[in-house]
Protein backbone atom coordinates (compact mmCIF):
# COMPACT_ATOMS: atom_id res chain seq x y z
CA UNK A 1 0.00 0.00 0.00
CA UNK A 2 1.22 3.39 -0.68
CA UNK A 3 -0.91 6.05 1.07
CA UNK A 4 1.38 8.63 2.69
CA UNK A 5 1.53 9.12 6.47
CA UNK A 6 -0.52 12.98 5.36
CA UNK A 7 -2.97 10.51 3.92
CA UNK A 8 -3.80 8.17 6.58
CA UNK A 9 -4.25 11.11 9.11
CA UNK A 10 -6.39 13.12 6.66
CA UNK A 11 -8.34 9.59 6.47
CA UNK A 12 -8.56 9.09 9.83
CA UNK A 13 -10.12 12.31 10.96
CA UNK A 14 -12.27 12.05 7.96
CA UNK A 15 -13.78 9.43 9.68
CA UNK A 16 -13.95 10.71 12.95
CA UNK A 17 -11.35 7.87 13.93
CA UNK A 18 -14.62 5.62 13.68
CA UNK A 19 -14.49 2.16 11.40
CA UNK A 20 -16.92 3.97 8.30
CA UNK A 21 -18.98 0.42 8.27
CA UNK A 22 -19.44 -0.17 11.69
CA UNK A 23 -18.56 3.13 13.79
CA UNK A 24 -16.59 1.02 15.92
CA UNK A 25 -14.17 3.31 17.37
CA UNK A 26 -10.50 2.95 16.39
CA UNK A 27 -9.75 4.23 20.01
CA UNK A 28 -11.37 1.94 21.49
CA UNK A 29 -9.46 -1.50 19.48
CA UNK A 30 -6.65 -3.73 20.38
CA UNK A 31 -5.15 -2.16 17.49
CA UNK A 32 -5.07 0.91 14.55
CA UNK A 33 -7.80 0.02 12.18
CA UNK A 34 -6.88 -0.45 8.32
CA UNK A 35 -8.07 1.40 5.06
CA UNK A 36 -10.58 -0.34 3.11
CA UNK A 37 -10.19 0.43 -0.66
CA UNK A 38 -14.15 0.62 -1.79
CA UNK A 39 -13.27 0.15 -5.36
CA UNK A 40 -10.99 -3.39 -4.25
CA UNK A 41 -7.71 -2.95 -5.87
CA UNK A 42 -8.36 -6.42 -7.44
CA UNK A 43 -10.85 -4.84 -9.36
CA UNK A 44 -8.49 -1.83 -10.30
CA UNK A 45 -9.28 0.46 -7.03
CA UNK A 46 -6.23 3.00 -6.47
CA UNK A 47 -4.45 4.38 -3.26
CA UNK A 48 -6.54 7.92 -3.56
CA UNK A 49 -7.99 9.08 -0.36
CA UNK A 50 -11.14 8.78 -2.38
CA UNK A 51 -10.76 5.33 -2.57
CA UNK A 52 -9.82 4.65 0.99
CA UNK A 53 -12.35 3.96 3.89
CA UNK A 54 -10.87 3.63 7.54
CA UNK A 55 -12.39 0.46 8.00
CA UNK A 56 -11.68 -1.85 11.58
CA UNK A 57 -10.05 -4.91 10.69
CA UNK A 58 -13.61 -7.16 11.02
CA UNK A 59 -15.09 -4.95 8.41
CA UNK A 60 -12.05 -4.96 6.58
CA UNK A 61 -11.78 -8.47 6.32
CA UNK A 62 -15.12 -9.56 6.20
CA UNK A 63 -15.77 -7.15 3.20
CA UNK A 64 -12.88 -8.32 1.04
CA UNK A 65 -13.65 -7.65 -2.50
CA UNK A 66 -17.19 -7.40 -2.55
CA UNK A 67 -19.07 -4.51 -3.94
CA UNK A 68 -22.52 -5.66 -3.97
CA UNK A 69 -24.73 -8.00 -1.55
CA UNK A 70 -28.20 -9.57 -0.77
CA UNK A 71 -30.73 -7.32 0.71
CA UNK A 72 -32.59 -10.26 3.62
CA UNK A 73 -35.65 -8.50 2.94
CA UNK A 74 -36.33 -8.07 -0.83
CA UNK A 75 -33.70 -10.39 -2.25
CA UNK A 76 -32.29 -7.72 -4.65
CA UNK A 77 -28.89 -7.49 -5.04
CA UNK A 78 -27.77 -3.77 -4.41
CA UNK A 79 -24.37 -1.71 -4.07
CA UNK A 80 -22.71 -2.45 -0.09
CA UNK A 81 -22.34 1.29 1.74
CA UNK A 82 -19.87 3.53 0.12
CA UNK A 83 -18.97 6.19 2.99
CA UNK A 84 -18.03 8.73 -0.19
CA UNK A 85 -21.13 8.37 -1.63
CA UNK A 86 -23.45 7.42 0.90
CA UNK A 87 -25.10 9.01 4.05
CA UNK A 88 -24.38 6.59 7.40
CA UNK A 89 -27.83 7.76 9.15
CA UNK A 90 -29.67 7.04 5.83
CA UNK A 91 -28.69 3.25 5.85
CA UNK A 92 -28.34 2.78 9.41
CA UNK A 93 -29.57 3.30 13.04
CA UNK A 94 -28.81 1.60 16.51
CA UNK A 95 -30.80 -0.46 18.10
CA UNK A 96 -32.86 0.73 21.66
CA UNK A 97 -29.99 -0.40 23.67
CA UNK A 98 -27.29 0.31 21.46
CA UNK A 99 -25.93 -2.95 20.29
CA UNK A 100 -26.77 -4.41 16.91
CA UNK A 101 -26.72 -1.90 14.00
CA UNK A 102 -30.33 -2.17 11.73
CA UNK A 103 -30.60 -1.30 8.36
CA UNK A 104 -33.18 0.73 7.38
CA UNK A 105 -32.29 0.70 3.78
CA UNK A 106 -31.53 -2.09 1.33
CA UNK A 107 -27.65 -0.97 0.61
CA UNK A 108 -28.34 -0.76 4.80
CA UNK A 109 -29.09 -4.32 5.33
CA UNK A 110 -27.15 -5.89 2.64
CA UNK A 111 -24.02 -4.42 4.05
CA UNK A 112 -25.47 -5.65 7.65
CA UNK A 113 -25.10 -8.95 5.99
CA UNK A 114 -22.11 -8.93 4.14
CA UNK A 115 -20.02 -7.95 6.84
CA UNK A 116 -21.96 -9.50 9.81
CA UNK A 117 -22.06 -6.17 11.14
CA UNK A 118 -23.79 -7.77 14.72
CA UNK A 119 -22.07 -11.16 14.39
CA UNK A 120 -25.01 -13.06 14.20
CA UNK A 121 -23.11 -15.55 12.24
CA UNK A 122 -21.34 -16.35 15.33
CA UNK A 123 -22.00 -18.27 18.95
CA UNK A 124 -20.14 -15.73 20.95
CA UNK A 125 -21.19 -12.22 19.13
CA UNK A 126 -18.14 -10.70 20.40
CA UNK A 127 -18.88 -7.18 18.95
CA UNK A 128 -22.11 -7.05 20.58
CA UNK A 129 -20.07 -7.73 24.14
CA UNK A 130 -17.45 -5.19 23.09
CA UNK A 131 -20.52 -2.67 22.70
CA UNK A 132 -22.29 -3.29 25.97
CA UNK A 133 -18.40 -2.45 27.46
CA UNK A 134 -18.54 0.37 25.74
CA UNK A 135 -21.74 1.52 26.23
CA UNK A 136 -20.84 1.45 30.13
CA UNK A 137 -17.59 3.21 29.57
CA UNK A 138 -20.28 6.11 27.61
CA UNK A 139 -18.36 5.86 24.24
CA UNK A 140 -21.13 4.25 22.35
CA UNK A 141 -23.22 4.48 20.09
CA UNK A 142 -21.12 7.61 18.55
CA UNK A 143 -23.10 10.58 19.75
CA UNK A 144 -24.58 11.87 16.43
CA UNK A 145 -25.34 8.13 15.08
CA UNK A 146 -29.35 7.88 15.33
CA UNK A 147 -30.98 5.28 17.47
CA UNK A 148 -34.25 3.58 16.90
CA UNK A 149 -37.29 5.37 18.82
CA UNK A 150 -38.69 3.20 21.98
CA UNK A 151 -41.98 4.04 19.65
Amino acid sequence: MTISTISRQRIRNRAKFLCEYCHSSEEASTSRFTFDHLIPQSLGGKDNEDNLALACHRCNGRRYNFTDGIDPETQATVPLFNPRQNKWSEHFIWSINGQKILGVSPIGRATIDRLDMNDERHDDASIQRARRLWIRGGWHPPIHDPQQSAC
